[in-house]
């Protein structure tokens, strides 16, 4: 992170749209797992549209939230990818590009990639919710998927190769100011990556595409891990030495979106061997594999919040006068723990027959997800009304 990105564009600003590229996730797992979807592993229109007109009041307003807040947050994703698209595009001509990619920030440009993978994986979901007979033609969309994905791992790839390139095949690294886990972002995108190229694994009924699936999410998936754990060392080193960056303190609770990604790949892939590959685990898997990535993320969230706080961060940034494209990141966590919840409680709780599910208990579990939900939505709203709201903009150009 460097001070200018408080005065002029920087790629972070893409977090603005993979932020409410999650939120639509946050809304889409509603029609996953309280919505009747047999014969497939997720809910299509047709299932979602029988539930709606054979359904109570209660279950209604719970459709109609949910297409609501699908509808709203794709919009708000595609139209802030849009916006960045152009504005970066400007902002390559500019002195600041060539600034940017000559220190450590130079790695912000992954989250290029990051947005775009997310776009994807919410183009997926409006085509579910939205679009009749969809799944008729599913199978012959998975390969289009995974090309997809494909090109915006090779350009992450590239990206990061050149980045890694300039830093370290010629030196340059500055191990002072990268006291954050700014430099986990690659992780991150080539995570989202490998999530994306999974989906098959979990939805296809073809086993050549299952095994497609899987190798290709597996490559990204051990990528992201890899460059997570060198990256998070030397930066809780840097961190150690010199304190944490204020500025870019956000990134401290990076691992919890990024093990919320790879828990899902997991899942996706663990389908995918269970339904197609003939390798069965017990009724409990699921239970084991999410109970100590969740604990992580509550360990993580414990320790980023206490420096958070230590730092006055939020009333620097978030309540305060002052702006930085690296609060987005704080959307980010907050997605993530909301939908490790749900899955938590769904396929971990429920699948292992621990609770039963629209029990007293389910819906007492489930009510925390929901309420980091809603506070999430708060601090996007806030957050956009503060770097977008009233004429002002986020960019020292004229573009």
């Amino acid at each position: 992170m460097q001070p200018q990105s408080r005065t002029g564009y920087v790629p972070l600003y893409f977090l603005a749209a993979l932020g409410a590229g999650g939120l639509m996730v946050t809304f889409f797992l509603y029609l996953m797992f309280w919505v009747p979807h047999p014969g497939q592993t997720v809910p299509v229109f047709e299932d979602i549209l029988a539930a709606f007109l054979a359904g109570t009041p209660l279950t209604r307003a719970m459709i109609v939230t949910a297409w609501a807040g699908i509808a709203t947050f794709a919009f708000l994703m595609f139209r802030s990818l849009v916006w960045n698209l152009r504005t970066l595009a400007a902002f390559r001509a500019t002195p600041g590009f060539d600034a940017l990619m000559g220190s450590n920030a130079g790695s912000q440009l992954m989250a290029v990639p990051l947005a775009l993978a997310m776009a994807v994986n919410g183009g997926f979901i409006l085509g579910l919710v939205f679009v009749p007979g969809l799944w008729n033609a599913v199978e012959y969309l998975f390969p289009l998927a995974m090309v997809t994905f494909l090109a915006i791992g090779g350009c992450g790839l590239r990206l990061y190769g050149r980045f890694l390139a300039a830093r370290i095949g010629k030196g340059g690294i500055d191990c002072a100011s990268n006291n954050s886990f700014s430099q986990t972002l690659p992780a991150f995108a080539f995570a989202m990556v490998g999530v994306g190229l999974a989906a098959p694994a979990a939805m296809s009924a073809v086993k050549e595409t299952v095994a497609v699936s899987l190798m290709l999410s597996s490559f990204f998936i051990l990528l992201a891990l890899v460059i997570a754990l060198v990256t998070m060392i030397m930066g809780l080193r840097a961190m150690m030495e010199h304190g944490a960056n204020p500025e870019a303190a956000p990134t401290l609770l990076i691992a919890i979106p990024l093990l919320t990604v790879v828990a899902i790949a997991w899942l996706r892939q663990s389908h995918g061997l269970h339904a197609q590959l003939d390798m069965h685990g017990g009724p409990a898997a699921s239970f084991t594999l999410l109970l100590p990535l969740l604990a992580l993320q509550l360990i993580t969230g414990l320790f980023g919040l206490t420096v958070l706080r230590t730092q006055g961060y939020f009333a620097r940034f978030i309540s305060g006068p002052e702006r930085s494209p690296a609060s987005y990141a704080l959307v980010c966590p907050g997605v993530a723990l909301s939908v490790m919840l749900q899955f938590f409680v769904n396929k971990g709780l429920v699948g292992a027959g621990v609770i039963e599910k629209f029990s007293a208990v389910y819906w007492a579990a489930t009510t925390p997800a929901l309420l980091v939900q809603v506070a999430t939505i708060a601090l996007v709203l806030k957050l956009n009304a503060k770097h977008f709201g009233g004429g002002r903009t986020p960019i020292a150009l004229a573009v």
